[in-house]
Formats: structure tokens, sequence, C-alpha cells
């Protein structure tokens, strides 16, 4: 199980990925898998154990993003 976070815009995956990796946030961007439809083409993936780091990373960034939800991925 993954939570996966999809974006409006490649930007917004793209600033998603560039504070995470500057904070040590888990996760890494993924083509968004097909069960899932999304305005850009990538989403942040990281297990569901991790997920509440990254939801918390979300809020206390105000970072921008479309959806986010658990897949078996």
């Amino acid at each position: 199980m993954r939570l996966v976070v999809t974006f409006h815009t490649t930007a917004e995956s793209i600033s998603m990925e560039k504070k995470c990796r500057a904070e040590g946030v888990p996760g890494r961007l993924i083509p968004v898998p097909r069960q899932i439809s999304a305005g850009c083409g990538l989403a942040w993936s990281v297990s569901a154990e991790e997920g509440e780091v990254v939801k918390a990373f979300i809020a206390g960034k105000n970072l921008q993003f479309e959806d986010m939800g658990e897949y078996w991925i």
C-alpha cells in the first residue's frame, strides 16, 4: 500500500521533489498509475507507513497538490 499524491502541474511535482529532498522527506516521483486520473503525469509516492510524515510536510509547507490517496501499486 502506498500513499500517492498527484499534482495539477509538472511544476508543482518538481517543487515537491525539490523540497522533500532538501529536508529528507521520504518518497519519490513516479509516473501517475493508470488507475488514477491526474492533471500532471507525475505523482509523489511513499509507503503508507510513512504517509503521515508526507501529509504533515505538505500541510506545513502549504504545498499545492491535486489529490492524495492510498493505493496498491
